[in-house]
Parts: C-alpha cells; sequence; structure tokens
C-alpha cells in the first residue's frame, strides 16, 4: 500500500522509521511510503491523480486545502468509532478545532504533524546583548533593530529573519485583531489589520534594514532562513515547531524558542497536515491505510513523531505522559509551541481558501515586501480579485 509523504530530512527519517515498525509487527499490511516532494509539489500531483482515479489509498495534505478537497466530493469519510482515540486528540490539532465548523462537517481529514509558527533566538547573541524575546511588535523592532551588526555599511549578521509567506503572515493579521477570511467565508485579508501585519514586514525590511529576506519561494525560502540561523547571520528567526529538532540538533549555539509577540492580541495559525483517504481507492487499500492510522494513533508513536521532530503531540494523554516523565523539563523549547495553543486561531472552512493563498495573496505579499509595493495597494486588489473570482 502506497504512502504518498512530502517532507525530507530528519521528518522524512523519523516517518520511516514509523512504518517499519508497522510493517514488522505485523504481515497482513505493507506500508510503502513515496516521497512526493515538498507540500504544493506533493499536492499538485495528489490533484492530478485524484482526477485520473489513481490516487494512493493513503496521503497526507496541507490543512488549508482540506475545505476544497472535500467539497469536491473527493475523499473518504472517518467515522469516530473506528478511531477511539480521537476524543484524546487536542481540540485545536483536530479537524473540528482547527477550522471554524469543522465539527460540523463529516470528518474526512486526521491530523499528524501539526505545528504553529514559533520564535527561535541564538542564545549567545541573545546573552550578550542581555536581551529576552520580544513581547509585542515595537519590542521586536527593538530588539531586531539591536541585533543587527553593520561593518562599512554592509549588513554581516540581521536580527531577524522569516519567510516572506502566507502563513506568517496570517500570524500577523491574528496578532493584529483580524482574520484572513472571516468565519461566514467573506475573504477580508484582515482589513486594516492585513495591511499592518504587512507594513510591519515592510518596515523591518525596507526601512530599518533589520529583517533579512531571505531568497526564493516556498520552502527555497524556508530553508534559507533556517540555514542563515544556523550560520549566525541571522540572530532571531520565525519559522514552524516543525524545525525544533532539527535547528536544535545542527545550531552551535543554544537554540531558544518562544512565542511570537502580540499586537492587539496573541495569535497563531496552525500548520501542517492532515492524513486523507481518496474516495476512489480500492477497498482493501482503505481498509489497510485505516488500520495504519490506527498504529498512529497508539501513545508510543504520537509521542516518539513529536519529540523526535518538534511537531505538536497529538493526544492530551501524550502530553500528559511527556509531563510525568520530566520529558518538558530536559526540552523547554517543546513546551514552547504548547503554550502556544490556546492563542491559536482557527482557520475558515472555505473552498476557496487554498486558492486565496497561492493564488491571490501569497504573491502580493513578496512584492510589497521585496519589490516595495504599497501594502495596501497590494490588498485592495488581492480583494478584488478574490471577490471577482468567487462570484
Amino acid at each position: 500500500m502506497p504512502l504518498w509523504f512530502t517532507y525530507g530530512g530528519k521528518n522524512r527519517e523519523v516517518l520511516e522509521q514509523l512504518v517499519r515498525r508497522y510493517n514488522e509487527r505485523q504481515s497482513r499490511d505493507h506500508v510503502h511510503p513515496v516521497f512526493q516532494g515538498d507540500y504544493f509539489e506533493g499536492l499538485a500531483k495528489l490533484r492530478t491523480a485524484l482526477a485520473a482515479k489513481a490516487a494512493p489509498a493513503l496521503s497526507h495534505v496541507v490543512g488549508e486545502v482540506i475545505p476544497y478537497l472535500a467539497e469536491a466530493g473527493v475523499l473518504e469519510r472517518f467515522e469516530p468509532a473506528e478511531f477511539p482515540q480521537l476524543g484524546d486528540v487536542v481540540p485545536e490539532l483536530a479537524q473540528a478545532g482547527a477550522f471554524y465548523g469543522g465539527g460540523e462537517r463529516p470528518l474526512v481529514a486526521l491530523p499528524f504533524n501539526r505545528s504553529t509558527p514559533i520564535a527561535y533566538l541564538n542564545g549567545e547573541i541573545f546573552a550578550r546583548a542581555q536581551l529576552r524575546a520580544p513581547e509585542n511588535w515595537q519590542e521586536l523592532r527593538e530588539t531586531a533593530r539591536a541585533l543587527t551588526m553593520r561593518e562599512g555599511g554592509a549588513i554581516t549578521r540581521f536580527g531577524f529573519a522569516c519567510p516572506i509567506d502566507w502563513w506568517f503572515w496570517a500570524a500577523l493579521v491574528g496578532q493584529a485583531g483580524g482574520d484572513v477570511i472571516e468565519p461566514d467565508g467573506r475573504v477580508t485579508l484582515g482589513g486594516d489589520a492585513g495591511v499592518q501585519a504587512l507594513e510591519l514586514w515592510r518596515t523591518l525590511v525596507l526601512r530599518d534594514g533589520t529583517m533579512k529576506p531571505p531568497p526564493g519561494r516556498d520552502y527555497n525560502a524556508w530553508q534559507q532562513a533556517n540555514q542563515d540561523f544556523l550560520a549566525g547571520r541571522v540572530a532571531m528567526l520565525w519559522t514552524s515547531t516543525a524545525f525544533l529538532r532539527y535547528l536544535e540538533d545542527n545550531a552551535r549555539f543554544p537554540v531558544i524558542a518562544a512565542r511570537l509577540p502580540a499586537a492587539r492580541r496573541r495569535a497563531v495559525p496552525t500548520g501542517g497536515t492532515f492524513w486523507i483517504i481518496p474516495k476512489d481507492a480500492p477497498e482493501p487499500a482503505k481498509a489497510g491505510a485505516r488500520r495504519f492510522l490506527r498504529f498512529l494513533f497508539e501513545p508510543r508513536q504520537v509521542e516518539d513523531w513529536s519529540t523526535k521532530t518538534g511537531y505538536l503531540p497529538l493526544t492530551r494523554s501524550a502530553i500528559g505522559e511527556l509531563e510525568r516523565s520530566g520529558y518538558y523539563d530536559k526540552h523547554p523549547n517543546d513546551r514552547v509551541a504548547l503554550s502556544q495553543l490556546p492563542d491559536a486561531r482557527p482557520w475558515p472552512w472555505s473552498s476557496e481558501l487554498f486558492r486565496v493563498q497561492r493564488e491571490i495573496v501569497q504573491p502580493r505579499l513578496e512584492l510589497a515586501v521585496l519589490a516595495d509595493k504599497p501594502a495596501r495597494q497590494v490588498l485592495d486588489e488581492a480583494r478584488a480579485l478574490a471577490a471577482r473570482s468567487s462570484g
């Protein structure tokens, strides 16, 4: 039974370990993991396979595309009775909590690698500067300025780095008090909050010169930002909890995780992927996929996946066991992501969500920050385009 997956490095290694464990402990099913590139490459391949009715029995997809696939009628439903562990899942990470109205829809997505944006600090640099993690946007700007180093007019170290990406912009929109898409499905792009979020990036990059704009798009930009942080070219990084173990293992300095700062409020989106079973997959393969998913929800697998990667532990019982074992005392960075969950903002259950993200908003974020286009202008254009295309 092929399993399509979309990440590499440490996280790929851990998934393949879990698959081997499952294959070795039983003989009924043989799960064959197949790498499909990054999230967006894998999704393009999956959509092609779905159209051809040749999709694998099991894949995972980025959360924002779940409503689109569900409304297209291509996803198998899960019966909660088949997965008794679902009652133990952390609410913000499941379909019901990750989407406004997600619990009122048929269950078509099971959580797996779930994350939030998080801040990473170079502990050596922060200690020398006697600074702490910023608590608000003003402190973020001041800290980035204090940690930026210049020699002869050239910047040798930036105080801050963050991919110019929809996910982090959505976090900023939430912090400014808005929502990218309203719970009723209206594409507002946060209104004034969306403009304020984009203006913060523009200020840090274009006016202050303290935020390093990473080259490339999508996960190339994420990878470059990670490398800049590990090389000491930036002092503070926003990226995913998914990279926690990778950054800790490869840094030559103490890595300190911190919550994202607030503006009007604290807010983060959830991210990562959900497991889905295509409706047109062969019945025997779908049954095997369900058995494998039940295995993944067992406590050992939940704990291994989280502690070896940095993704959030899915179940409350796993969190409780990690607390009792002293894991969080030894690994305080892992606790930071959990501390942000009360700040998580659900996504709307909108079939337009993924298209608005990829086709309309993401390119305009880059135009505003990297090509110096006014924030309000690009967001007004994006909002008008979303309204026309949905009408």
